[in-house]
């Protein structure tokens, strides 16, 4: 029976020494309660570091056990590789590039190393458990290599990647040594999940411009498996936050506070110590909104909880006295006898007094620098069953694409902070409760259970659509159905497009001419009388003759205005003009000079404009620019524009292969037809052909052709099992 696997760095689970022995206590994070429903459930399990040190085998051997029965299964670190993999390449690499803090990062080929082997020790153990059927979700920036190791052992398992953090824009991701490697490693799982449609659309820039994997809009194709890259924000437990205002510890809690803070309004922020939380910039907002705004005196209160993190990593530590000092000041400026600007606490609270906090503080400050969700934010939303208060958050988190009703800001400038402050401390009750409700609305929709539930049944989707695109590839089983037909034909029709169908692309398109490999293989199919072999391209005829012409092929050049039977003359199609060129000829030469390392090839009946030189992006840019400029200027001269793969044509209306080849197969009666290409020009053929005709489309899956294969290579080895 198939189970699930959930793979985290840490396990939800808390461990303490008592007496010599080990105590568990289950965690009460945010991804625990969310995948609780999941990994508590018959034989599915949770793999992951338990936090803590185990040196001796007797005690590792008992905390597995106790496990067990939790549905838990640990895997063991040793110290240096804690230090190395989870403190080194994790957080001193990874995790700043990824928040924008570039400045911070260390590439140290140790850190790597560590990552990589204890990527492999979490693989090692998912593999003495995982079966086929399974489905296996791995979370996070610390098992990035992961899903790839996977994949290689186990080709058919479903997996799901889900990051918790921003993924940052190509520039700063390209920084990282080992770029390619953690790419690939991503890509072995079959969805993957980010906070936000911008995550997602990095990721995909980064393996587009590192990787040669091409994309269509979301999907990529990875050795003919399709990776699905989408946005699924993470919710909160939204009912445990909205209920726990009625909770006796926390009501004793709230009175507290109420007596404490009479008549003062709060203004509550909660962070881990982390130079990407914002806290000195939002401390200086504070220090400012006092300094513009002298008589909210003794009327607010900024309360600050930090709680420990890295103590120990030099950044850290000159952040935590930056804290200190500049709280320093700003009690020691405005303090009064009877009131402190600035509650400071540098500790971590029971997440009653959270709750308390939330029912309590008048606005919520959450200004990270950047920030994958953030659910501080949502935690506060859920708890303000009243419908009051006012929340001020980054556009820098990812949570401000879903709470669009709170006060966005961004977090660089301290004026805009201040004046959110101020708007927020004077902002009416109506208008609190109309933003406030839309806020609670969204976040009690998608909490969650909703996103765990969202992810698994697009994982299931994206399983189908691989099956569904498997069934089409041309596998050996259908290859030795297309030879028997091919054996028992008495007289066969083949057409064939040239590049990217039977050579590969080459920058320099002159370049691209037929090697000994393949002038032996149209050889071999030539030899045989029952063949014709057409070869059908966009090539100039010039070329193809060149090329091709001492060969015993057919010829169709520049997509069907000139023919050529074997060993005759060329002709070309009737009724043909080229008076169109020279108004679209400077249209395309105006792009040219706009973009380097493109240039333009002119054929009798048609002009060309390559981009396969340009820079990625730029190219993909002034194309989509170009089309739009020349289907204007087309539409009433007969034209046809053509985008292909790096190219844009331009050609007559009248000229299409799917005409030429059904020209050609007029007279003639042939039992076994089939045709092989790769561009959008040969979807012509593959839709004129009859349906018992083989077609084959190359490197994509989304064509009218009954089959599909990878590239070039794949091509000339079919062809080889023919002949």
């Amino acid at each position: 029976m198939s189970k699930t696997i959930i793979v985290s760095n840490r396990l939800p689970v808390k461990i303490a020494e008592k007496d010599g022995e080990f105590v568990l206590a289950p965690s009460e994070g945010g991804l625990a309660t969310g995948l609780g429903s999941i990994y508590r459930n018959g034989n599915n399990v949770w793999i992951g570091w338990p936090g803590l040190v185990v040196p001796e085998q007797k005690d590792q051997d008992d905390i597995r056990q106790q496990m067990a029965g939790m549905n838990l299964m640990p895997v063991y670190l040793e110290q240096e590789e804690i230090n190395n993999f989870y403190e080194g390449f994790s957080n001193e690499t990874l995790w700043p590039v990824f928040h924008y803090m570039a400045v911070y990062a260390r590439y140290e080929q140790g850190y790597w190393d560590a990552y990589y082997r204890v990527n492999e020790k979490f693989r090692d153990l998912i593999l003495s458990v995982a079966e086929p059927d399974d489905v296996i979700w791995i979370h996070d920036y610390q098992l990035l290599l992961l899903p790839g190791m996977i994949r290689q052992a186990l080709p058919d398992v479903s997996i799901g990647f889900f990051l918790h953090i921003p993924f940052p824009s190509f520039e700063l991701f390209r920084l990282i040594p080992w770029r390619a490697e953690l790419l690939e490693g991503m890509l072995g799982a079959d969805l993957l999940g980010f906070h936000t449609f911008d995550d997602s659309r990095h990721f995909i820039n980064a393996v587009t411009r590192i990787l040669p994997i091409n994309a269509s809009a979301n999907q990529l194709m990875v050795n003919d498996r399709a990776v699905v890259a989408e946005t699924f924000p993470m919710g909160i437990d939204y009912d445990k936050y909205a209920s726990m205002g009625t909770d006796a510890e926390v009501q004793q809690q709230l009175r507290q506070l109420e007596e404490n803070f009479h008549g003062i309004k709060m203004i509550l922020t909660i962070d881990r110590l982390d130079y990407s939380k914002g806290i000195l910039q939002r401390l200086q907002a504070f220090e400012l909104f006092l300094q513009l705004y002298p008589e909210y005196a003794e009327k607010v209160v900024l309360y600050m909880i930090v709680v420990p993190s890295r103590d120990t990593v030099p950044q850290y530590v000159a952040l935590r006295d930056e804290i200190d000092k500049l709280v320093g000041g700003i009690n020691a400026r405005f303090r009064t006898i009877n009131w402190h600007p600035v509650h400071y606490f540098y500790r971590s609270f029971p997440i009653e007094t959270l709750s308390a906090l939330y029912n309590f503080a008048d606005i919520c400050l959450v200004t990270p620098m950047r920030d994958g969700m953030n659910l501080v934010s949502k935690e506060y939303v859920a708890s303000r069953t009243q419908n009051n208060g006012v929340l001020i958050l980054s556009e820098m988190a990812g949570a401000s694409k879903e709470l669009i009703d709170a006060l966005i800001v961004n977090p660089n400038n301290i004026g805009a902070i201040t004046r959110a402050l101020e708007e927020a401390l004077i902002m009416p009750l109506p208008e609190q409760y109309r933003r406030m409700k839309q806020m609670r609305q969204v976040v009690a929709k998608f909490n969650v259970n909703h996103w765990v539930k969202l992810f698994m049944d697009r994982l299931q989707e994206v399983k189908q659509i691989q099956q569904s695109m498997l069934a089409r590839r041309l596998s050996t089983d259908m290859q030795l159905h297309v030879q028997q037909a091919y054996k028992k034909a008495g007289r066969r029709a083949i057409f064939l497009d040239y590049d990217g169908t039977l050579v590969g692309f080459n920058v320099n398109v002159d370049l691209a001419s037929p090697d000994q490999e393949l002038y032996h293989l149209l050889r071999s199919l030539t030899a045989d009388p029952s063949n014709e072999v057409v070869m059908i391209s966009g090539r100039k005829h010039e070329t193809l003759s060149e090329w091709l012409g001492h060969l015993r092929l057919h010829l169709i050049a520049e997509h069907g205005a000139w023919q050529r039977r074997q060993g005759g003359k060329w002709h070309k199609l009737p009724g043909l003009n080229d008076q169109w060129k020279q108004e679209i000829y400077t249209i395309l030469d105006t792009y040219t000079d706009r973009t380097p390392g493109s240039f333009i090839e002119e054929k009798s009946y048609s002009l060309v404009w390559h981009y396969r030189k340009v820079e990625a992006g730029l190219g993909e840019l002034r194309a989509n620019e170009l089309v739009g400029t020349l289907r204007y200027y087309t539409s009433d001269k007969g034209l046809m524009v053509l985008p292909g793969d790096k190219v844009i044509e331009v050609k007559n209306a009248e000229i299409n292969k799917g005409r030429a080849t059904l020209n050609w197969l007029h007279d003639d009666h042939f039992d076994f037809v089939m045709a092989i290409g790769d561009d959008h020009t040969d979807e012509d053929i593959f839709k004129a052909l009859p349906e018992d005709a083989i077609t084959i489309k190359v490197g994509s899956q989304v064509s009218a052709a009954r089959y599909y294969l990878r590239n070039f290579k794949e091509v000339r080895q079919f062809l080889t099992t023919l002949v």
